[in-house]
Parts: structure tokens; C-alpha cells; sequence
């Protein structure tokens, strides 16, 4: 499989480059992480510039490879990240271009690329922990909507979203995976309940979400219905294989950063520090040939990622944990100080085994769906 870069691919890398360097100079400060309308209006900005720049479709309308570069570059540069645009850019977006029809693609697609409407993920529920498949939020049929009721947690940026790429159960009789269907839910409806959740590293960026008889047009549905499951791995697929990518970047470059300060606070003189610094510096590089095999993978099968995905995102999460328990080494006592580098990254990695499906259940994907193993009972 070819992992090099084409020549018009290493072009589009140089003026991305040059734009970056003439762009991030000019940006406004970046409001407090407790800001959320502050914060959204921040990321929203930062996309009104990709799109005036040519640069706002590059999640869904570019090839893998140019997407990836992006990412990339972007992250190197100390860019904006997507922020509040992550489940518009990263993951409805990506499903509606892929599943949508074609007037919900004109609908909802340029005001994502445009920094007009931010979207938030409902697809976790209180009561069915890690398996997806046992969502019970109901949605009835009435003549032209759909109408919701049920409960959703960990739903991303929910405070702040114009919509929500909800599942919900349409047909409770069905098997567990064929009777879900994916809706686009107007954030503003009546009936919708939000209430922030604060993590343990102090932010509010996830909330719960309750539905009391949420009304939701039909046309707002994405794929048919009770064929959501099938489109939900359209979704997870983009989740799992290349939302990530810039982040690893983002991980090498702390890497070299440790490496500084070790050197600094005579951390480096430690023969395992220095082994174990290394072998994350080799982890993090076969990262990044996964995700570029990845992404390979992906554009040869029409550009939806597959479940080699799900091998990338295993091992990406234990291996972001491990990066920041040696930031805690290198710190020593100052790792306590939440006004230090890395701390608070320390503390948002543990989540990393959960979020994006559970390490548990990336292994069951891997055995079942790459090894062929017989699925469990």
C-alpha cells in the first residue's frame, strides 16, 4: 500500500503552510475554557476563515490524504482546533455527505463548513453504558414527525448546539441493531431539557440531554428508518479513524516538549525516563503510519474509514495515557499543579479508554470483525 505523498498533495501542504503563516498571527485571544458562548463564537470564527480561505470542506470534500495532511499541518502550526465544530466537522458532517440525501446535504452541510451551526452528538445513554445497541430513547411516528422521548449523557457541546445527531428506537419489537434510526434534531424544539456536566478536569464541554415529546420532522432523518445502526457505523467509522489523526501529531510534539524539561529538572539523568520516553517516541511514529495506512485503506474503498479504525483507536488511547503518566514523572510534585503544562491533559486522557467506544469494545470489533473470531454470547 502506498503511504507516499503525490505531487500535488505536497503542493497543497506548501500553501497551506504559507496560509497558516500569514493567518494565525491575526487571531483574536482564545476566550477561558469556562466560556462556552465565548468559546463557540472563537471556533466558529476559526471556521469562517477556512471557508473564506478554500480550506472549510477538506473533512468530507477532500480526498484521506489531503484531509490527514491537513490535520496535520494544522496541528504542527499550533492552529485552532475544531472545538466546538468536532461533531459537525468530524462526524455528522462526514455521515450526512455520505448517507444524506441530497437536499439534506444542501441544507445542513454549508452552514457547518461556514461556521453558522454547531452540532452535538447524542448518542450515549445513562442506562446502557458501553453498548450502544441498548439505547431505549423511543421515537414514535405521528404523521409527519417523529416524536422523541428518553434521555441522553456525555452529549458533546449540547449547551451550545443548533442540532444533534440523535439515535433513537423506532421499532422496539426489532432486534436490538435494526430497530434504530439516526434523526437530526433542531436543538431550540420544545421538550428538550440540557444540563452540563463538569469533568474531572474542570470543564463542561459534555451535558445530559432530556427528550419530554421532542417533535422531529421526518425529513430529518438520515437513512431509512430502523436502518441507523448501519448508519451509525458510517458516523463511528470517521469517529475512530481519522478524528484523531491531528492529535497525534499533538502527542509527538508534547513528546519533544518532555523531553526539554527532563533535560531541565535533571529528570533526564534517569536510564528508565529515557527508555520510556523513547519507546512512546516509536509508539507515537507507528501511530502515525497507521493512520496514514488508515487512511490509504480509506481511499481505496470510497472514503469512509473501516475497522482498522478500531485497532488505531485502541492503542492511540492506552498510548495517550501512558504519555501523560510520564509527563507526571517528569513534573514530579508539580504534577499536582493544575497551572502547569500537562496536568490537566493528564487528567482528560482517562477518558480516552472510554470516549469514541470503550477499549473493551474496540478488542470485540477487532476479534470479531479483523480476526474473524466467533462473537460472544
Amino acid at each position: 500500500m502506498d503511504l507516499s505523498y503525490t505531487p500535488e498533495e505536497e503542493e497543497f501542504r506548501v500553501r497551506l503552510r504559507e496560509w497558516l503563516a500569514r493567518t494565525l498571527p491575526a487571531l483574536p485571544p482564545k476566550p477561558s475554557p469556562a466560556d462556552w458562548p465565548g468559546r463557540r463564537a472563537y471556533d466558529l470564527g476559526w471556521q469562517r476563515r477556512l471557508y473564506e480561505a478554500g480550506y472549510a470542506d477538506v473533512h468530507w470534500d477532500a480526498s484521506p490524504t489531503t484531509r490527514l495532511i491537513f490535520l496535520e499541518e494544522t496541528e504542527k502550526a499550533g492552529a485552532p482546533y475544531v472545538g466546538a465544530n468536532f461533531v459537525g466537522l468530524l462526524h455528522a458532517g462526514p455521515t450526512i455527505a455520505a448517507e444524506g440525501t441530497d437536499a439534506q446535504r444542501a441544507r445542513w452541510l454549508p452552514p457547518i463548513l461556514r461556521g453558522e451551526e454547531v452540532w452535538c452528538q447524542g448518542f450515549s445513554e445513562p442506562d446502557a453504558g458501553s453498548d450502544l445497541a441498548a439505547l431505549r430513547t423511543r421515537a414514535r411516528r405521528e404523521g409527519d414527525d417523529y416524536v422523541v422521548t428518553g434521555a441522553k449523557i456525555w452529549t458533546s457541546h449540547a449547551e451550545v448546539a443548533d442540532w444533534c445527531e440523535l439515535l433513537v428506537r423506532t421499532d422496539p419489537a426489532a432486534p436490538r441493531h435494526r430497530g434504530i434510526t439516526w434523526l437530526a434534531m433542531p436543538m431550540d424544539a420544545p421538550g428538550i431539557t440540557v444540563r452540563p456536566l463538569r469533568t474531572l478536569a474542570g470543564s463542561a464541554e459534555f451535558a445530559e440531554v432530556f427528550l419530554d415529546e421532542v417533535r422531529v420532522p421526518v425529513a430529518n432523518r438520515v437513512g431509512d428508518e430502523n436502518d441507523g445502526w448501519r448508519v451509525t457505523m458510517v458516523t463511528l467509522s470517521f469517529e475512530r479513524g481519522t478524528a484523531f489523526a491531528g492529535e497525534v501529531v499533538a502527542c509527538r510534539r508534547v513528546l519533544g516538549e518532555l523531553a526539554v524539561e527532563a533535560r531541565k529538572n535533571a529528570r533526564w539523568d534517569d536510564p528508565a525516563l529515557r527508555r520510556r520516553l523513547g519507546r512512546l517516541n516509536a509508539e507515537f511514529r507507528a501511530l502515525w503510519r497507521l493512520t496514514q495506512w488508515n487512511v490509504s485503506a480509506a481511499e481505496a474503498s470510497g472514503g469512509v474509514p473501516g475497522v482498522g479504525g478500531s485497532v488505531f483507536k485502541l492503542r492511540y488511547s492506552q498510548a495517550r495515557q501512558e504519555l501523560y503518566d510520564a509527563a507526571a514523572d517528569v513534573l514530579g510534585p508539580d504534577c499536582l499543579d493544575l497551572d502547569r503544562p500537562w496536568t490537566l491533559d493528564r487528567l482528560s486522557s482517562l477518558s480516552y479508554t472510554i470516549a469514541a467506544g470503550t477499549s473493551q469494545i474496540q478488542h470485540s470489533i477487532i476479534a470479531e470483525r479483523i480476526l474473524g473470531l466467533p462473537k460472544g454470547r
